[in-house]
């Protein structure tokens, strides 16, 4: 071969990347890139944060993985205000050709958009236009929807508007945990990442633009998401417990005390119980619901770790005819159950 054409098919399968991501959910696209044919130029993520009973300083995942791999690593308080020129400036100079993202947490100002000759391309954890926001696979597994997907699109002024370039698809199981779909698409979208790329590189891809008209939002949670309202379905009750797990945690009260659980089972032959009515036996624990009861799985009482149900249950002994959800105080005489 030619060695100038050599070196011209060298440029072309490999680009410049700056990469923009924080948690878990980022790092398999970020070691994909890593060992990737692409250059990574530059990572961007949050601050160090303060963690544990110590409150030591501890670096993102994405910011531990790149400095592992010795990249040029920035973790800008914002890319507004006061560090904006910085920020602008660092970019510029990384000369990158294109900018991979993945829950990076912070919004891209619209003079950054277009520094990379082919923008900022963002790998979102959903069927767009379905599910636009911060927490589309939690509010996924919330609605009970069946199939989800992953998006890469390029970043535009509107939140998670812009033309998708690739897309996937992915089952959502009737026992998946937000926490377990997350992994499974973080996964999945890595080489999706890699493969627009391809595309990009080569000219072949084919940005589709997304209808408006169709769009569902996906705004971040609270706490307030996980607090459970013993009277809706258990189908609901079920969704929601497992839409917020792990976080931001489900959760309602024991005798005044938040009561954390884990997901739970509807038991359709069981609807005799009050909503949070419990109703505990050496081997399980039912909770009444809107519908049929539930069987709690794992759950953390107030200042405790996670056990068992049946086990918290053969500890405290709750009272017949306890409600979940009830702040009133113990009634020291009424009869307990087993």
């Amino acid at each position: 071969m030619n060695p100038a054409l050599g070196d011209f098919a060298l440029r072309l399968s490999c680009m410049r990347v700056l990469f923009a991501g924080t948690p878990e959910a980022a790092l398999p696209t970020l070691e994909a890139l890593i060992a990737s044919e692409h250059d990574v130029v530059g990572v961007l993520t949050r601050a160090d944060a303060r963690k544990g009973r110590g409150r030591t300083l501890h670096p993102s995942p994405v910011a531990a993985v790149a400095r592992d791999a010795e990249l040029d690593v920035r973790t800008p308080a914002t890319l507004k205000g006061e560090q904006a020129d910085d920020v602008h400036a660092w970019v510029s100079a990384l000369k990158a050709d294109v900018a991979v993202v993945v829950a990076y947490g912070r919004l891209v100002p619209t003079d950054l958009l277009d520094v990379p000759e082919h923008g900022w391309l963002n790998l979102h954890f959903s069927l767009l236009p379905a599910w636009r926001g911060a927490a589309p696979v939690q509010r996924a597994v919330i609605a009970g929807e069946e199939v989800t997907g992953a998006c890469v699109f390029r970043l535009e002024e509107g939140l998670d508007t812009g033309p998708v370039y690739g897309r996937l698809t992915e089952a959502i199981s009737g026992r998946d945990t937000s926490g377990d779909l997350l992994e499974r698409l973080a996964q999945a979208g890595a080489p999706l990442v890699l493969d627009v790329l391809r595309r990009v590189e080569d000219g072949s891809v084919h940005p589709e633009p997304q209808d408006d008209a169709l769009a569902t939002l996906a705004p971040m949670l609270s706490s307030a998401d996980g607090l459970i309202r013993w009277e809706d379905p258990a189908l609901a009750i079920d969704r929601r417990i497992r839409g917020v797990t792990p976080a931001p945690g489900a959760h309602t009260t024991y005798q005044g005390a938040r009561f954390r659980l884990g997901p739970v089972t509807p038991v359709p032959d069981v609807t005799d119980l009050q909503p949070g009515q419990l109703r505990a036996t050496k081997h399980e624990v039912l909770v009444g619901t809107g519908g049929c009861a539930v069987r709690l799985g794992q759950v953390a009482p107030a200042g405790r770790s996670w056990m068992p149900a049946d086990a918290w249950a053969r500890g405290a002994r709750p009272e017949v005819g306890t409600i979940l959800g009830d702040s009133s105080p113990r009634n020291n005489d009424a009869e307990r159950t087993i």
